[in-house]
């Protein structure tokens, strides 16, 4: 439900918080260092970022500080080795929200990412407008003119998605990965299935269409220049 970037050096670790998160309903993005979450905040919706502090190019500390710097108010969970005091006031003193030292438990990091979520007010706010379109999260319904549609989970999700970066192409493989996990069964087609049906939903939508990139993917076209989230 929301999108968290794991930001981990070693493969082994990282793929296993990949796994914890996404079966506690996470959506997860994975960089190997700092340089690349830089540039995946470039492109994506992240709620939380969890990162290590070690690790090539950009470090945590210089990536939490460069996010300050750029506006970004994500939430940040530092996970990493170095456990001193002097380490977690420096970690603190850049922009990091809390703080858990190596070798740490999976589920006290999702308790954690947990109550980032609620402190941040993403967990009880995540509502998106799009003209007279606003989609709750909470409730997984799209309202309307005075009318509400109620959507099953995956059709939610994708339409948040596509609505949250408007012209954005997002491949097939990108919505499975993203919203039925890495590790899911179902194939490309169950992407098809789910957009047929949200466009039969909204074929009379004022506000946006769904837009077939072939070869690509989907896409959402604002039909009016409002939108806020």
């Amino acid at each position: 439900m929301f999108s968290v970037l794991v930001c981990e050096d070693d493969k082994n670790i990282r793929r296993l918080m990949t796994e914890y998160l996404i079966e506690d309903g996470y959506t997860v993005i994975e960089c190997r260092d700092g340089a690349e979450a830089l540039e995946s905040f470039g492109q994506n919706h992240i709620d939380l970022l969890i990162t290590d502090v070690m690790m090539p190019e950009t470090d945590g500390f210089e990536l939490v500080r460069e996010l300050r710097d750029a506006g970004f108010d994500t939430p940040v969970l530092m996970i990493t080795a170095r456990g001193t005091m002097e380490d977690k006031k420096t970690g603190f003193g850049c922009g990091a929200d809390d703080y858990m030292v190596k070798p740490f438990d999976m589920e006290e990091m999702l308790l954690r990412a947990a109550a980032l979520l609620r402190r941040a007010g993403t967990a009880s706010e995540k509502r998106l407008s799009i003209g007279n379109t606003v989609l709750d999260y909470n409730t997984f319904s799209a309202s309307s003119s005075g009318e509400t549609v109620y959507l099953p989970n995956k059709e939610f999700q994708i339409l948040f998605k596509l609505l949250s970066q408007p012209d954005r192409i997002f491949t097939r493989t990108q919505l499975m990965d993203e919203i039925w996990g890495y590790d899911n069964d179902s194939t490309q087609r169950t992407v098809d299935v789910h957009i047929r049906r949200l466009r039969e939903k909204f074929e009379n939508s004022l506000d946006f269409e769904i837009v077939t990139v072939k070869g690509l993917g989907y896409k959402a076209v604002k039909k009016d220049k409002n939108i806020t989230t």
